[in-house]
């Protein structure tokens, strides 16, 4: 069960079934959750057996596996399904164009994939994306945002929220406190964003204001006029603005901690998320000894991650 002897760390895992080396990290270490991706996905009948040993480990059915089902580019479901022109464009634009049609081809869209996604036994979508795209933008981002309508993205990430939500799964706003104006990839290299406070209120940030989901995730980025020296994944500064300006009450986990935008050893980067105010950590590569690094330096978790995964099982159980 999740309970005050779970960490605070979310991690990948290697292949298509736990190894014996695995599971025993896993027993001892007690991660918050496990995500899931291509490589972890063969058959339908594999990913349940999947889940249900990490599930069978912890005692838990309502224990939280997430996965990346954006459609579209990012999509870990393509052995099963074809979602390629099911990109959060193509309902933003619909959203614009045609209100009805995009609020029955959504509510469809989201229905069909939580049912795909529970009868894997997976409960946690790592979406909607709230970065507001630019001519400019990185493509990394690019159909992945819904929109280059601050308003448009805000409200159909809302509609995403509350229909996945319905369905019986949760999710994770991404990529906060916004990634549109990036130039660059962070899973290669840092984005440095020039704007000023004032503009990110009113733009970037304002997407995510008060939103509903119970799981936000960082981007890697580093806003230079508010934190020169820290990215925003580290930087005590963003993580004040995300809970007191953008007023983000939830449970915020960091992007990938194996991600190229951030320089620092391993340990560094797990410590200075913690530190910064970022509630839970995400390690994706299925690296085992780059795990225990995370592990071991990952505090069990608080009563507030206690209460909010509380108000998450409600919503999935």
């Amino acid at each position: 069960m999740i309970n005050k002897n779970t960490r605070a760390f979310i991690c990948g895992i290697k292949g298509k079934s736990l190894s014996n080396n695995e599971k025993k990290f896993l027993v001892k270490y007690k991660p918050w959750g496990i995500i899931l991706f291509s490589r972890n996905i063969d058959t339908i009948k594999q990913t349940q057996e999947l889940t249900k040993s990490i599930k069978k480990l912890f005692k838990n059915y309502n224990y939280p596996i997430l996965i990346d089902e954006e459609g579209g580019r990012v999509s870990r479901l393509k052995k099963f399904i074809d979602n390629s022109i099911f990109t959060a464009k193509f309902f933003g634009d619909m959203s614009k164009n045609n209100p009805k049609k995009f609020s029955i081809y959504f509510n469809i869209y989201v229905k069909q994939i939580g049912h795909l996604l529970k009868i894997l036994g997976i409960n946690i979508n790592t979406v909607p994306i709230l970065d507001i795209r630019r001519k400019t933008s990185h493509k990394i981002i690019g159909d992945r945002s819904y929109s280059t309508n601050k308003k448009i993205v805000k409200k159909v990430g809302e509609i995403c929220i509350k229909n996945f939500h319905k369905n019986k799964i949760g999710t994770v706003i991404k990529h906060i406190p916004g990634h549109g104006l990036a130039k660059v990839d962070s899973h290669k290299k840092l984005p440095v964003i020039n704007k000023n406070l004032n503009y990110l209120i009113k733009n970037d940030f304002s997407t995510f204001k008060n939103n509903k989901s119970l799981l936000g995730m960082t981007g890697h980025l580093l806003f230079k006029k508010i934190d020169n020296l820290n990215i925003s994944t580290h930087s005590k500064k963003i993580i004040d603005i995300v809970r007191n300006k953008i007023q983000f009450k939830n449970i915020i986990i960091t992007d990938d901690l194996s991600m190229k935008a951030i320089k620092k050893d391993l340990k560094t980067n797990v410590l200075a998320s913690f530190n910064a105010g970022c509630n839970i950590v995400l390690h994706c590569n299925g690296n085992l000894k780059e795990m225990l690094i995370v592990a071991k330096n990952s505090p069990k978790i608080d009563n507030f991650i206690l209460k909010k995964t509380s108000q998450l099982i409600s919503i999935i159980g």
